[in-house]
C-alpha cells in the first residue's frame, strides 16, 4: 500500500485522516498542497478517481465549462481543492472517508 495524503495544514479532516492512518500504524507520505502543490499526473490520477467535480467546490472553478480548463485551474491555484485528497494508486478519495480506506487495508 502505497497511500499519499494531499492536505492543508490547518485542514481539521487533513488532520483526522492522517490520525486514521497512524493508528492503524499504515505508512503515508503527507503532502502540504500549500507549500508544493500537486503534479500533473497526481492531478489527473485523482481526477480519474473521483471525478473532476468532486475535487473542488469552488466558484472559480466550478464556472468553468470544461473539465480541461477546471483541471488547469486546479493545477494552478491548489487551494481551490478540497482536502484531504488521499491516493492509494489509481484509487482516490476526497474528504474523510475512513469506510473507503478500510477496503483498502
Amino acid at each position: 500500500m502505497n497511500i499519499q495524503i494531499f492536505g492543508k495544514n490547518k485542514c481539521f479532516d487533513t488532520k483526522k485522516a492522517q490520525r486514521y492512518f497512524k493508528e492503524r500504524r499504515i505508512k503515508f507520505q503527507y503532502v502540504d498542497i500549500q507549500r508544493y502543490g500537486m503534479s500533473r499526473g497526481e492531478l489527473n490520477s485523482v481526477k480519474n478517481a473521483v471525478g473532476i467535480d468532486a475535487m473542488s467546490s469552488a466558484p472559480e472553478v466550478t464556472y468553468l465549462a470544461y473539465a480541461e480548463d477546471k483541471l488547469e485551474a486546479l493545477y494552478n491555484d491548489p487551494e481551490l481543492l478540497n482536502t484531504p485528497l488521499v491516493r492509494n494508486g489509481k484509487q482516490a478519495t476526497v474528504g474523510y472517508c475512513p469506510e473507503v480506506w478500510k477496503t483498502w487495508e
